[in-house]
């Protein structure tokens, strides 16, 4: 059947009997019941809806004869396919597009651009509805396309970019062949030149003017060309080049990566006295040339520039970028040991002061003649102490003192012959007992602080007078050194231990100069290899492992413990001092020491009782006794007698007044004990000194029960009434 075409199907009858009406046809299998309906008396299948190829192209079913009553078979089933017919009911589609496609500018004719496809959902096998033909709608005469293919070339030649970039092509696919009545669908293709070199650069003018001060730094740009290319990215990209003038090896030129501008730059310095402007001719060029548009003509361009130098004030040039000066060490003060020149580059010609930087010349060992630039010696030099001295020396413009210029002077100091040689090093000679004559003693070698140019040279010599020495002799040798001898044997420690040999050195300089030096040579005890042992006379009387420096150690320690046992003993006589002075006449006022219990009120002999119960009857000062003054202390004109009345907060503060201006008291806690209680007390007197002529009722008689130590206190207040008024 064919697609949206409702046919009737037929099916083929059983070989039953025509008339029985027990026959019934059931249809199962793809759409049936929905797509698909079959008459159960007649057999004949029905299409119930549109058919869509493109959706299903086949279905399988299958029909069956059964029996209407009991639904039994009354024959096998029937399997049978429906195939669905296509009809050109489908548009071509391009799935893919838009297009975008990209093409060389002035490409030739049937260049390739690109390629599009179109999809038809119709059957390609079925007739012609899926047969596609291909055409440009819109983008003509620039390109073309293939009909069948769909290859889309250039269709006209040397297109270029610079004139216009971008082009917008239509492309349809008709179905049907192209026929009349076929369905077609329709893409865009945006096509776009891509650049070749095909553009020289261009300078913008022919001629450039640029001018530039003479002191311009080295490197500083002074001016920017640009020549312009109409092309883009590599292919725009220029090299610049100074090819001609008069300063191609004062400037240069580089080319800016970022603008692509050319920067001519200063290369060497500029004198505006020397030369005021200066003409360039400067190149172009593409770095990356197409070989097909070489034949276009050169891919270069050319302009002329002209730099006008400027003048400025110029600090003042030195003759010379150093100076090194040579004096000998002896050179007097005030002379001359050399001279410095500078002039002003500029057309004023300023005069020129020169001074010396002291921060290189801390010592103020030389000066200069502001004027000329003469330098002269202030202070002595000498070679041994310091060879080399680097000052540097300033020139300033008398009209204008920021332009300032400076110049290292070295000044060498040559050596003269004004230090005499001497010995290397303090030498000490030691010379054995049991030695052999001519036998060497010592070698010794001298050094001196001149440095003459043909090196050193010494010669030595005994004094005079010890040219004869009968012990030792001395001899040259060929390395500059000394070499002292022994002129007999039998040398002992016991005759001289110590021999001093004066030795005369003198170098070889103009004048030559010449010291004494003494070498010293002990006698020592020495094995019979002739190694040393011992060079001390006391060796010979001490005892034999025992040296003088081993006594005097043992008796220094000895020393030192008793010094040890005498502190010691001292520091603990020390200890057992007391810290207040005992005497048996100490007798304290406010403490009493007893040996026995004491005998109450009865004991009279301590103190007195009276000056307890009578307080008025103190008068004058009393005073302390609980430390024995160092001073003789005046007494203080004693207090008016105080009525029976007195308070005894007056009296105790009067006593501690007198306590603390006492200048006889320690600087330690001390006890002050008051006698005096106080009258008319509420609660009665608290001592029992006053016991006797108490009214108190008061019955003490339990303190006989308290034992023997309390006996004599009980009878003292177990007393009767007749007793009483006894």
């Amino acid at each position: 059947v064919s697609d949206y075409y409702n046919p009737i199907l037929f099916f083929e009858k059983p070989n039953l009997d025509p008339g029985s009406s027990k026959i019934k046809y059931i249809l199962s299998g793809d759409g049936a019941g929905t797509i698909f309906v079959i008459n159960d008396k007649t057999g004949d299948i029905h299409a119930m809806k549109r058919l869509d190829r493109e959706e299903k192209a086949e279905y399988t079913l299958t029909a069956q004869a059964v029996d209407r009553d009991t639904n039994q078979p009354l024959e096998p089933p029937s399997e049978f396919i429906i195939k669905v017919q296509d009809i050109n009911d489908n548009a071509p589609e391009f799935v893919d597009g838009p297009y975008h496609a990209t093409v060389p500018e002035m490409s030739v004719v049937g260049t390739f651009v690109t390629k599009v496809t179109a999809t038809d959902a119709d059957d390609p096998v079925y007739g012609n509805s899926a047969k596609l033909v291909y055409s440009i709608l819109e983008g003509q005469p620039y390109f073309s396309i293939e009909p069948h293919t769909a290859i889309i070339k250039t269709a006209l030649p040397n297109m270029d970019r610079e004139a216009k970039e971008e082009y917008f092509v239509v492309i349809q696919a008709k179905d049907m062949g192209g026929h009349m009545g076929g369905l077609s669908g329709t893409t865009t293709v945006t096509i776009t030149l891509t650049d070749v070199n095909d553009n020289p650069p261009k300078f913008a003018q022919s001629l450039y003017h640029f001018s530039v001060m003479e002191d311009v730094a080295l490197g500083e740009p002074i001016g920017r060309v640009k020549a312009n290319d109409l092309d883009i990215g590599e292919n725009a990209k220029s090299s610049y080049d100074i090819i001609e003038g008069d300063g191609m090896d004062i400037f240069e030129i580089t080319t800016d990566a970022q603008t692509q501008d050319g920067i001519i730059r200063v290369r060497k310095p500029l004198d505006f006295e020397t030369k005021k402007s200066y003409t360039l001719k400067v190149e172009a060029a593409n770095v990356h040339v197409d070989p097909r548009f070489i034949s276009g003509g050169p891919f270069k361009d050319t302009a002329t520039v002209k730099i006008v130098v400027e003048d400025a004030d110029e600090p003042p040039v030195f003759s010379s970028p150093t100076y090194l000066l040579e004096v000998h060490e002896n050179a007097a003060i005030n002379s001359v040991i050399g001279q410095v020149t500078a002039h002003d580059p500029d057309v004023s010609s300023s005069p020129i002061r020169f001074s010396i930087d002291r921060h290189t010349d801390l010592e103020r060992q030389f000066n200069i003649n502001a004027e000329d630039g003469k330098i002269t010696l202030a202070t002595p030099l000498d070679r041994e102490t310091n060879m080399w001295h680097n000052i540097t020396i300033v020139a300033t413009e008398t009209r204008n003192h920021s332009q300032v210029s400076r110049v290292p002077v070295a000044i060498k100091v040559l050596d003269v012959n004004d230090n005499a040689p001497e010995f290397a090093s303090e030498h000490e000679a030691f010379l054995c007992e049991n030695g052999k004559p001519g036998q060497v003693i010592q070698i010794v070698s001298a050094v001196d602080k001149d440095d003459p140019k043909n090196g050193h040279y010494f010669l030595y010599s005994l004094l005079p007078e010890m040219v004869n020495n009968p012990n030792f002799t001395i001899k040259k040798n060929e390395d500059n050194t000394l070499s002292i001898l022994a002129k007999h044997s039998g040398f002992s420690r016991q005759k001289q231990e110590v021999y001093l040999l004066p030795i005369i050195i003198s170098d070889s300089g103009n004048p030559p100069m010449s010291s004494t030096s003494t070498l010293t040579i002990r006698v020592c005890g020495c094995s019979s290899d002739g190694i040393v042992q011992s060079c001390n006379v006391e060796a010979y009387v001490l005892p034999i492992g025992l040296s003088m420096g081993a006594l005097i150690a043992i008796l220094a320690c000895i020393i030192l413990l008793l010094v040890i046992v005498v502190l010691f003993v001292t520091l603990r006589r020390h200890k057992n001092e007391p810290l207040i002075i005992k005497d048996d006449e100490d007798v304290r006022e406010n403490i009493i020491r007893y040996d026995d219990e004491g005998g109450g009120e009865e004991d009279t002999e301590a103190f007195d009782i009276a000056t307890l119960q009578n307080p008025d009857g103190i008068n004058g000062f009393l005073p302390r006794k609980d430390i024995k003054p160092d001073l003789q202390f005046m007494p203080r004109q004693g207090l008016a007698p105080v009525p029976n009345g007195v308070d005894v907060d007056e009296f105790i503060n009067v006593r501690l007044h007198e306590a603390d201006n006492d200048p006889t008291a320690p600087p330690y806690d001390s006890i002050q004990i008051y006698g005096y209680e106080g009258r008319g007390s509420v609660a009665g007197s608290l001592s029992s000194l006053e016991s006797s002529t108490s009214d108190s009722d008061q019955n003490f008689d339990y303190l006989s029960e308290w034992g023997p130590r309390f006996k004599r206190l009980g009878e003292l207040y177990s007393v009767g009434e007749s007793d009483k008024e006894t």
